[in-house]
């Protein structure tokens, strides 16, 4: 299986096996929908759209998305998103994300 990652970072997993950004960027199309102000400052309402940047089913190809692209897609069965949320996450001192154990898929 060829794994292509479409985000812009590079992903590497627990075991030390890293993919690096493929220069595309699947990403969901968002707007700002103001909904109130709380002391002056506006409120919004973020409204999500179309996933762009999404190449078209291969056989034999997954491709790595963010867990918000991955959650905006339907009838896709090709597409993973780094397991962030696990208690096996590797995080450095700042907490920010090392590696990660694997996969989620929908």
């Amino acid at each position: 299986m060829k794994l292509i990652n479409l985000t812009p970072h590079a992903i590497s997993l627990n075991d030390g096996t890293t993919f690096p950004p493929s220069g595309r960027v699947a990403r969901v199309a968002a707007d700002l929908q103001q909904v109130g102000e709380i002391d002056g400052i506006p409120v919004y309402r973020q409204v999500f759209g179309d996933v762009e940047g999404l190449p078209a089913e291969i056989p034999g190809t997954m491709y790595i998305v963010s867990a918000l692209v991955l959650a905006a897609i339907d009838n896709r069965l090709d597409c993973v998103a780094p397991a962030t949320g696990s208690r096996e996450t590797v995080r450095d001192e700042a907490g920010h994300i090392v590696s990660v154990p694997g996969f989620v898929t929908k």
